[in-house]
């Protein structure tokens, strides 16, 4: 068996190649991704009426590169990484704000997340990270910092910025 330490970088190593894959889809078909303005409007989820679901590989990811400690907490309708309009954590973004665009095809949206969501579900049973699909708001509540040693702080090599 895989020491937890271990089995938590390998799934932040796997996080990020699928983050890399997914912006080459993205690359490939941008006629149908659409064009992101950076304007913010979707980052208000009551505003654009809609929510932001994310999984664990997702959190055990940003935690890493942020350290768990830097983790926030959403106590309003706006991401909590947003600030002045812009994310301030753009590079390490969940994949919902990787492949929605305003001015995206919903098809190609809905499509590429099913299979991004088939691979994250993928790296949880490799991993044995149980998965759950929740929203933004739930998911950093209830994200268990203490059970991730990776992502808590000590393996700095997965912080890279």
């Amino acid at each position: 068996m895989v020491a937890e330490s271990e089995r938590y970088r390998r799934v932040v190593a796997e996080v990020a190649v699928l983050y890399d894959w997914i912006d080459m889809q993205l690359q490939q078909d941008r006629d149908l991704a659409g064009t992101c303005a950076a304007c913010g409007a979707c980052c208000n989820f009551a505003g654009y009426d809609h929510l932001l679901f994310v999984t664990p590989p997702e959190l055990i990811y940003l935690a890493a590169k942020l350290d768990a400690s830097n983790l926030k907490q959403m106590p309003g309708d706006r991401c909590p990484y947003q600030e002045d309009e812009r994310c301030t954590i753009h590079r390490h973004r969940f994949t919902g704000c990787r492949i929605f665009c305003c001015d995206g095809d919903q098809e190609f949206q809905a499509e590429l997340t099913e299979t991004v969501l088939r691979k994250l579900k993928s790296i949880c049973r490799r991993y044995e990270v149980p998965y759950q699909y929740a929203d933004l708001a739930t998911a950093l509540t209830t994200f268990p910092t203490g059970t991730c040693p990776s992502a808590a702080g000590p393996c700095p090599e997965d912080r890279r910025d």
